[in-house]
């Protein structure tokens, strides 16, 4: 049976698919940067949104961040020096200072002339913990898409199932299994909506697992329970988490 570690081997990393972005056939390198963008290019907008608090500004931020991706800019960018997430999130902190600082040097320019003062950039820490939670949100984002693809495929309702739980927090199982009921059009009682939510809380962990695996250079177990910590996100699949670990550690070396 295929481990844990060896399944995320397999998912290419944030570091390889960058290479291939910027690497030699034309035709893998527009793959690798279309893939690229579209995965990761909600967080770095939602970043520069959250940092600047206008939507023109944050595509301005992001059209910038693509057009100097697509021209090859971070082809030197070395994974021996670090998590991709603290590269991007560097690179879009820079690319937001740069804006704010010809902004307001537009700005003084207009009303003070050429002698105005330098603007104070935004701290780099307290940017970097918005960065975070944009990169966060977007994991979620993406687990939940994850989630709808699998009930799209398999049939089986867990983003429905799911939904309706985050809708409704407060329903008790009779309830949740009327609402499921209604949603899916046949009869649910009680005992089978819990079940269904149950199974359906495992695939979203599992899922977001995946995501998270998927965004890191080192995807073992050490390094994704890492990630998960300092993204907040153990506690959405803490016992996913350690069913896993558990059994990586049972495998025979």
């Amino acid at each position: 049976m295929e481990s844990w570690d060896d399944r995320l081997s397999r998912i290419p990393t944030l570091w390889s698919m960058v290479r291939r972005a910027h690497g030699d056939g034309q035709t893998e390198v527009g793959e690798a940067q279309r893939e690229l963008l579209e995965r990761y290019g909600g967080a770095v907008r939602r970043y520069a949104l959250a940092a600047l608090r206008n939507e023109e500004a944050a595509d301005d931020v992001f059209q910038e961040f693509a057009l100097r991706f697509v021209r090859g800019d971070f082809q030197k960018a070395n994974p021996e020096k670090g998590r991709f997430r603290s590269f991007l999130k560097t690179t879009v902190y820079h690319l937001i200072v740069d804006y704010q600082r010809k902004k307001k040097r537009g700005a003084r320019e207009a009303q003070m002339g050429d002698d105005a003062p330098e603007p104070v950039a935004a701290d780099e820490e307290s940017m970097g913990e918005l960065f975070n939670e944009s990169w966060r949100d977007d994991l979620l984002s993406r687990t939940w898409e994850s989630l709808e693809t699998l009930e799209q495929t398999t049939g089986k309702p867990y983003h429905t199932a799911l939904r309706l739980r985050v809708e409704h927090p407060e329903a008790r199982s009779p309830e949740l299994a009327e609402l499921l009921s209604d949603r899916l059009g046949k009869p649910m009682k009680a005992g089978a909506a819990r079940v269904l939510l149950h199974r359906s809380r495992e695939a979203f962990a599992d899922l977001l697992l995946e995501e998270v695996a998927h965004s890191l250079d080192d995807a073992s177990m050490q390094r994704l329970e890492e990630e998960l910590i300092d993204l907040n996100l153990l506690e959405y699949c803490r016992p996913a988490f350690e069913k896993k670990a558990s059994a990586e550690a049972e495998e025979p070396s």
